[in-house]
């Protein structure tokens, strides 16, 4: 069983029961963000959901040097702060940089480390150093049991509020595959661990000059995610993804969540028993 971890008033880990994190790729205007969020939060508080509520200020690692990144940090922090107040959520978004980190942990719930830079020390020891929660994504190049290694990075700062992310992994070229062992392996740590589904199905760099994606497995690979006993599930959601700027082709419509969350909640409750 992994150690509860607190985030506003959502707690993820131990037997408690699954909660959502979810929001657009990259925020693309004050508007969409706001209203994404208020959706979100209707729903979860409908079907008795906790919810922590995701985006990016600034998609550093988009393929392109043209692809759309979203606002920056000062605008994006802007945002989210505004999200986070107004609509009382918990928020999430990723640092690239060791600059980053001191700015974002001022508003941020989670700081999120990509995937890409799972690896990298000083991002990780700064971010665990705020004595906020970190999420790390598992870097599509890593073994599960390598994440012991981001572990200790952001426990030598006495932080243990850590969160393990599984993203997929490399699979040939412009491919990503998921090898469900990795959600059980990575929570034999003792932290929380969560499944990123929609990035789980992106084709990276699939479309040439972008990233492609199969929205159409998002659904079979949360349901059996959650099989597994995972603390929380993150999903890229927008109002119409095939008109996102960021990550549409992973990227799910508003109008299909609630079905959806309803089919992993009740295989979370078969999973963890009586006690959710």
């Amino acid at each position: 069983m992994t150690q509860e971890v607190a985030i506003g008033n959502v707690v993820l880990g131990g037997n408690r029961p699954l909660v959502l994190i979810a929001g657009p790729c990259a925020i693309e205007d004050e508007g969409l963000t706001l209203r994404i969020a208020e959706y979100l939060q209707k729903l979860c508080a409908e079907l008795g959901m906790g919810l922590i509520f995701k985006a990016s200020y600034d998609k550093a690692n988009r393929t392109s040097v043209t692809s759309f990144r979203g606002p920056g940090l000062e605008e994006g922090l802007r945002i989210l702060a505004r999200v986070r107040r107004e609509l009382d959520l918990p928020v999430l978004s990723d640092v690239h940089d060791v600059s980053q980190v001191a700015a974002a942990a001022e508003v941020l719930d989670v700081i999120q480390i990509p995937a890409f830079l799972s690896r990298q020390t000083d991002l990780l020891v700064a971010a665990g150093e705020t004595g906020k929660a970190v999420n790390v994504k598992k870097g599509q190049f890593l073994a599960p049991w390598d994440m012991k290694n981001a572990v200790g990075k952001i426990e030598s700062t006495g932080n243990r509020h850590i969160l393990l992310t599984e993203r997929g992994a490399s699979f040939g070229y412009n491919n990503l595959v998921v090898d469900m062992r990795s959600l059980v392996i990575m929570r034999e740590m003792g932290y929380p661990v969560i499944f990123d589904a929609t990035h789980a199905v992106q084709l990276p760099g699939g479309a040439g000059g972008a990233s492609s994606g199969q929205r159409q497995y998002v659904g079979a690979l949360s349901r059996a995610a959650v099989a597994t006993g995972i603390d929380a599930l993150f999903w890229e959601v927008h109002e119409d993804p095939d008109r996102a700027l960021c990550d549409g082709p992973n990227c799910l419509p508003l109008a299909q969540l609630k079905q959806s969350l309803q089919e992993v909640m009740a295989i979370d409750r078969i999973v963890k028993g009586a006690a959710i």
